[in-house]
């Protein structure tokens, strides 16, 4: 029986694949004809070697977003919001809604790429550089990254920091018992690997400052402690003396009342701006700080906004030192790291431009209050104290009744803090009320009032402990306290941007696809945001179902058998995945496989993250094709022999091909007893189609910000969870508030990492369902091979395979084109700028290249016009040298602004005409850059990493 074409239309009509995927059937069918391939699955079957097929996807059908929202909404709603005052680096926030609205609920900050074009990217590069301003500013310190991705890495790193700065020879890393547990347990996950002894005690009592090269002191403690300045300064003067260095963890509301760390000679700074209108997430995506003394910029691990300027003369920002980035220094990299939480920095950041230095002080001081105010009313009740100093957190002495009265807390709504049988923790945050503090006397059996004791309660920071200098002096962080002008200016920002809401993000390895509305809805919900990370069980149940659900999910697409959602970036997931492969080895007592092999076509995280997990990288040569040297492979697997631990391998390669010796790769690695580790970076040529966990593989991350649509949000946020084979199970990563000595600990502070965007991950794999992801997968492959048809006559395809197919991304080869006409990939991009385009990926993995991504996600018409846009340039590049000088086109001098194209004075040899409108599509719609080319040498010699005066972004002041 034929289906009833009414009923196939009634079933279709809210078909969510159909708008994830751009090209419809006629445009697939044009394409198929330039690509010389009859269908799709002709095209899959020519491209994907045979050996790894596996079309088997036990996943459902796809539903509508009313079904997957709706769902949702039930497993939201067995989550339960309520009063956590648990602390421990987490707190209550509140969101101006014009940043919440404006921001992280608008694609034109979510959508954007990481800053690597500054010349595009100037609005949310002045959005970072006020968040570097706040931490430089409340931490005294000369510098501070652009956000790390959360408080434990945070900390982690700056050991890594104080290992290679220090002068003191020893291996020894002490920690302030007084910190956060999920802290201590990253730093000792991150310890061991390398070598570093990493000792936790208290510091008035058991540090001897002659025997650690670095120390990690809390202030606040995470018990509440606030410790004398004046203590904080001599101890940091024994540190230095000893050849030490002294990283705080630190709160930056705190630091509106409390002395800085600089102040009191820290030379390094961590901790969360998450309580800058951050919601809890249920532990992430939050953005983490590094602030770090001045002299310290080239070791300081992230990015880092600086100001230069532009061909004109124009202050400009950019990332600053980037040849500090593991991209270029692989295995000699410091860091891993590579990316950041830059829409959460933003938001943070943001956030301190609406309250301004006053507003925040009178948050900071409410909060104070409110917990001094509570502090007295307790004591005067008959509990213990235990410090007499405090900003927001207290520590809580009730013999024998500290379950009772969590309990009781709990069933009032109320989430208090158990440290043991006899203490109880609580923290007030900006949300807390003064009813709520008469809630908290009432469960401690206390009788007090707000109104009697303001009068009297003594503070919990003395005025020793008080910071006596002004913060955010910056005319950014006076002028925006109404909503007419914050809104102006975030709109100003956002407009000095280009992100996936105005064009195709064409960058290969980075998958810049659609990220859909309906996705991204669940992000704000109450039930889903405003979750403590260590709220009890009892609390979060739909949480747990919602993981356990997106877990199978991808234990499905990839082939694995187990999953953990942890790793909050992909640098992190290959972390965890290296020291889950460590962690088997030793199990078995090879403790002597240590080596890791890497092509040399590899990311540059794979190498650094190999070398963090305490391996030694062997490169593999990649032959004339491309691929892996399978017989160089061989060789060095065979030298190596018992040493061997794994190989890191990109599947399809880093060159854009589906490699024909993948399973014969894994074959040669399992012969000599590694395993084998497939970077999921460029898993959206493989869902549906081939599942790494059946053709070899043992372990892989998977960049849920890639594939699984959690927008790139202008650098981060990420997910990087990582998936393995049965046998590394055990060895995932551990529990951060409770680690296990014997097992693999945590590589991030909360145990479901960034949770709170999970669900938009889940909504994508729900509403596509097995039939959509398949789909998506030939859709990615088929828009790849089209523009690599479309320009391969202009710009060679440097790689293909056996049947000259590309697969998801495709490589430009820019060489021939230098050394004929002096033309750079750099060009090339900033004259994409002019045609209202972000450049692709430049010089990676092949230098002098261009390497292109589409996605499955945009349409046959964007397509043709990036084609067309690329054409255009190569026409223009046969002019450079006969009728345009070399030193004088329109490419050299790309990209072109408004003011520069109407200055009263041209002298170019190209007309005006060209410069901002090559093709004539652009006088309907165009974007100007609000810079032109940015000189990054000069901001590297003249380092400026904090705001320069206003005048110099805003022409009215």
């Amino acid at each position: 029986m034929q289906d009833d074409p009414s009923l196939t239309t009634l079933e279709d009509h809210d078909a969510f694949e159909r708008r994830h995927i751009g090209p419809d059937d006629a445009d697939r069918a044009a394409m198929l004809d330039v690509v010389g391939a009859a269908s799709v699955d002709a095209l899959l079957a020519r491209a994907v070697p045979a050996s790894i097929r596996d079309d088997d996807l036990p996943i459902g059908p796809p539903a509508t977003e009313a079904e997957v929202l709706g769902r949702l909404r039930e497993l939201a709603g067995r989550n339960q919001v309520s009063t956590s005052l648990i602390g421990t680096g987490y707190y209550g926030t509140i969101t101006p809604p014009v940043i919440l609205r404006n921001v992280l609920e608008n694609p034109a900050w979510y959508t954007a790429y990481t800053p690597y074009q500054p010349e595009i990217s100037q609005g949310r590069l002045e959005a970072l550089l006020n968040f570097q301003t706040v931490v430089t500013d409340l931490t005294g310190l000369g510098i501070a990254n652009a956000s790390m991705l959360d408080e434990a890495t945070a900390a982690a790193e700056a050991m890594a920091m104080c290992r290679r700065l220090s002068r003191h020879p020893g291996a020894v890393f002490f920690a302030d018992a007084d910190t956060h547990p999920q802290t201590l347990a990253v730093l000792a996950t991150r310890a061991e690997p390398v070598g570093i002894e990493l000792v936790v005690g208290d510091i008035d009592t058991d540090l001897d400052p002659a025997t650690a090269f670095g120390v990690l002191l809390s202030q606040p403690g995470s018990s509440g402690r606030v410790r004398p300045a004046g203590a904080l300064a001599a101890l940091t003067e024994r540190v230095h003396t000893a050849g030490g260095l002294v990283v705080a963890a630190t709160d930056l509301l705190a630091l509106m009342l409390l002395a800085s760390p600089g102040s009191w000679g820290a030379d390094i700074a961590v901790g969360s701006a998450q309580r800058f209108g951050v919601p809890m997430g249920f532990g992430g995506p939050h953005a983490a700080f590094l602030a770090a003394r001045e002299e310290f910029a080239r070791s300081l691990p992230g990015r880092l906004v600086g100001v230069s300027t532009d061909s004109a003369g124009r202050p400009a920002l950019r990332l600053a030192l980037q040849t500090r980035e593991q991209h270029i220094r692989r295995e000699k990299a410091t860091s891993n790291i590579c990316t950041a939480q830059v829409l959460l920095a933003n938001m943070a950041g943001l956030y301190a431009v609406w309250h301004g230095p006053d507003g925040l002080a009178r948050i900071a001081e409410r909060v104070h209050r409110l917990t001094s105010i509570l502090a007295a009313g307790l004591q005067a009740g008959g509990v213990d104290v235990v410090h007499d100093t405090w900003f927001d957190t207290l520590t809580l002495r009730v013999p024998g009744r500290a379950a009772a009265v969590v309990a009781a807390a709990f069933a009032r709504g109320i989430d208090l803090r158990s440290v043991d049988a006899d203490t109880v923790g609580l923290s007030l945050d900006e949300t807390t009320t003064r009813a709520k503090v008469g809630e908290l006397w009432s469960i401690f059996g206390v009788s007090a009032t707000v109104a009697d004791l303001d009068r009297a309660a003594p503070d919990g920071v003395t005025a020793g402990e008080r910071r006596t200098n002004e913060v955010l002096t910056h005319s950014v962080f006076h002028r925006y306290h109404s909503e007419h002008e914050m809104l102006r200016y975030l709109r100003r920002l956002a407009d000095r941007d280009l992100a996936l809401d105005r064009t195709m993000i064409p960058l290969g390895s980075c998958t810049m696809k659609l990220n859909a509305t309906a996705e991204m809805i669940p992000v704000t919900w109450p039930e889903l945001a405003h979750i403590h990370p260590f709220a009890p069980a009892e609390r979060t149940h739909g949480y747990a179902e919602l993981i356990a659900e997106l877990e199978e999910m991808l234990v499905a697409i990839t082939g694995y058998d187990a999953v953990s959602l942890q790793p909050n970036a992909g640098s992190q997931g290959e972390l965890a995945g290296l020291l889950a492969i460590r962690a088997y080895h030793r199990s078995r007592d090879d403790h002597q496989r240590t080596v890791c092999l890497i092509p040399s076509s590899a990311h540059g995280t794979n190498a650094a993250s190999a070398v963090m997990a305490g391996m030694e990288v062997v490169v593999v040569a990649c032959d004339r094709d491309g691929n892996v040297d399978l017989a160089d492979l061989r060789a060095k697997a065979a030298d190596t022999g018992d040493r061997l631990a794994a190989i890191m391998v990109t599947y399809p390669s880093t060159h854009g091909v589906y490699e024909a010796g993948i399973t014969e790769l894994c074959a040669i690695v399992h012969e000599h007893g590694g395993q084998v580790y497939v970077d999921g970076a460029n898993l959206n040529a493989l869902v549906g189609v081939a599942r790494p966990g059946r053709f070899g593989a043992d372990v892989s991350h998977l960049n849920l910000h890639k594939t699984f649509c959690i927008p790139h949000g202008g650098g981060g946020p990420g997910v990087g969870p990582v998936a393995v084979r049965g046998h590394l199970a055990p060895f995932l990563p551990g529990d951060p508030q409770h680690p296990d000595a014997s097992a693999v600990g945590p590589v991030s502070a909360a145990p479901f990492g960034s949770a709170g965007i999970l669900a938009i991950s889940w909504v994508y794999i729900s509403l596509m369902g097995a039939s959509g992801l398949r789909r998506a997968t030939a859709n990615a492959v088929l828009n790849a091979n089209y523009v690599a048809r479309r320009l391969d006559a202009a710009f060679p395809v440097l790689y293909t395979g056996a049947h000259g197919d590309v697969a998801h991304e495709c490589i430009l080869d820019l060489r021939p084109i230098t050394k004929a006409t002096g033309t750079t990939v750099d060009d090339v991009a900033k004259r994409l700028i002019d045609y209202g385009f972000h450049a692709p990926t430049m010089s990676f993995p092949v230098a002098g290249t261009l390497m292109v991504e589409p996605t499955e996600s945009e349409s046959k018409r964007e397509l043709d016009r990036f084609c067309d846009a690329m054409l255009a340039i190569r026409a223009e590049i046969d002019r450079v040298g006969t009728e345009w000088p070399k030193d004088d086109n329109p490419l050299r001098y790309a990209p072109h602004t408004a003011e520069d194209v109407v200055a009263d004075k041209w002298d170019h040899a190209y007309s005006r005409e060209t410069a901002a409108f090559p093709v004539p599509g652009l006088r309907v719609s165009k974007y100007f850059p609000p810079v032109s080319r940015i000189d990054a040498a000069y901001g590297d010699r003249n380092l400026v990493c904090a705001c320069p005066p206003i005048e110099a972004y805003d022409v009215r002041v």
